[in-house]
C-alpha cells in the first residue's frame, strides 16, 4: 500500500466542536440503538442542507451562508419560535435572509400551522426575510414563506406556484439554458483489421479493430466548431444527447448530438451532472466535503460566463434568467 493510500484525511476544522456537541447532547451512557436511529434521521435531512449550501456557493451570488444553531434555550422558546436552517447573505439582496430547507417529492409542500407560525415568529424577532428552499426530485425552488397558503389546518404550496415565485435565479444566481439542436461532439475511430463480416441478412454487419483518431464538435447549424474551450466542451456532459453511428471506408464515427426534442436545463442541475463525471464510479457526491472546498468543480467555476461564451460560439441557443411572479422588496434592482 502506498503512502497516499495510507494517508488519513484531515478532519474538518470544526470536528472538535461537533464531537463535543454530540457528547453534550447524548452523554456517554446514551443508548447506541437510539444514537443509530438519530444518525439515520439526520442523514435524511442534513445532506440536502449541505447540497443547498454548495449550490449557493457555486452559483456565484452568495457572500456568506452558514447553519444556525437550533439548540434553543430556554425550552419554553420552542413554543413560539423555530430556528430555520440557514442565515445567508447574497450580493443581489439588500439584507441577509433566513432559509428553511426541505426535500419532498410530493407536488405539494405542507407545513403544520404551528411550524409555519414559529418560523414566522423567529423571522419577525430578528427582522429578516424568511425563505423556503424546496428540492423537488432534482429541481430546486426558493420562495418566500409567505407564499404558502393555509388550507384546512396546514400551510401548503404546490410546485407550480413555487416555480412561479422562484428566487433561485434572481437571488442565488441560477440560470436556465438550452443547447441548440445539432450541436454535439463526434468521436472518430480509424479502422484497422477486419475481424468478422456478415454480408447476409437484412442488416450487414462487420467487426473492426479500431483505434481512436480524433474528436470534433459541431454548432447548432451543423457546422464544424473550431477551438472550443475545455469549459464549453464540458457543457455537453450536462445534456441528454442523442447517439448516432456512421460508417465510412476508413472510419467509424460515434456522434452525440442535441436534438430539437430536448427541453431546458438549469445551472444547479448541471452541477450535479458535472459532479457525477468527477466522482468515482459507484460513489455519490459528498456535499459536506464539497462545502469545505475552495472550488466545488475542477472543470467550471463561473458557469454563467461559460454559457455566454457558448452562446457566442453557437453551442448554447438560449439563456434564461427567470424572475419571480412577485418581486420581493429585499431584491436589489436588476437590469
Amino acid at each position: 500500500m502506498s503512502d497516499d493510500q495510507r494517508k488519513i484525511p484531515s478532519p474538518p476544522s470544526d470536528a472538535a466542536r461537533l464531537f463535543q456537541d454530540a457528547i453534550a447532547e447524548l452523554g456517554w451512557d446514551a443508548d447506541p440503538i437510539a444514537i443509530a436511529e438519530q444518525v439515520r434521521r439526520l442523514n435524511i435531512g442534513l445532506p440536502v442542507e449541505d447540497e443547498f449550501a454548495v449550490l449557493c456557493s457555486w452559483l456565484g451570488k452568495c457572500d456568506l451562508i452558514h447553519k444556525l444553531d437550533q439548540a434553543q434555550a430556554p425550552l419554553s422558546s420552542r413554543d413560539r419560535f423555530q430556528v430555520p436552517d440557514f442565515l445567508a447573505s447574497f450580493s443581489t439582496a439588500t439584507t441577509p435572509v433566513l432559509v428553511e430547507v426541505k426535500s419532498k417529492t410530493s407536488k405539494t409542500l405542507s407545513f403544520r400551522s404551528d411550524y409555519y407560525e414559529k418560523l414566522s415568529n423567529y423571522a419577525g424577532l430578528v427582522g429578516l426575510p424568511i425563505l423556503v428552499a424546496w428540492k423537488f426530485h432534482s429541481l430546486w425552488t426558493v420562495f418566500e414563506l409567505r407564499h404558502m397558503r393555509k388550507a384546512v389546518s396546514n400551510y401548503n404550496i404546490r410546485f407550480e406556484e413555487a416555480m412561479m415565485q422562484n428566487l433561485l435565479c434572481s437571488l442565488v444566481g441560477d440560470v436556465g439554458y438550452r443547447i441548440g439542436s445539432g450541436a454535439g461532439m463526434h468521436l472518430h475511430f480509424k479502422k484497422g483489421d477486419l475481424l468478422d463480416s456478415n454480408p447476409h441478412g437484412e442488416e450487414r454487419s462487420s467487426t473492426w479493430m479500431v483505434r481512436f483518431d480524433s474528436i470534433t464538435f459541431t454548432d447548432y447549424y451543423g457546422d464544424k466548431a473550431e477551438s472550443l474551450s475545455d469549459e464549453v466542451q464540458e457543457l455537453f456532459k450536462t445534456w441528454d444527447l442523442s447517439e448516432h453511428d456512421a460508417d465510412s471506408d476508413t472510419h467509424v464515427t460515434k456522434s452525440f448530438v442535441a436534438s430539437d426534442q430536448d427541453g431546458m436545463q438549469f445551472a444547479h442541475t448541471a452541477l450535479v451532472r458535472l459532479l457525477d463525471w468527477e466522482t468515482a464510479e459507484g460513489e455519490s457526491a459528498n456535499w459536506r466535503s464539497l462545502a469545505r472546498r475552495e472550488k466545488v468543480l475542477r472543470s467550471i467555476s463561473d458557469f454563467r460566463a461559460v454559457l455566454k461564451r457558448a452562446l457566442e460560439e453557437r453551442i448554447v441557443y438560449t439563456i434564461m434568467d427567470i424572475r419571480p411572479k412577485e418581486t420581493p422588496t429585499f431584491l436589489k434592482t436588476q437590469s
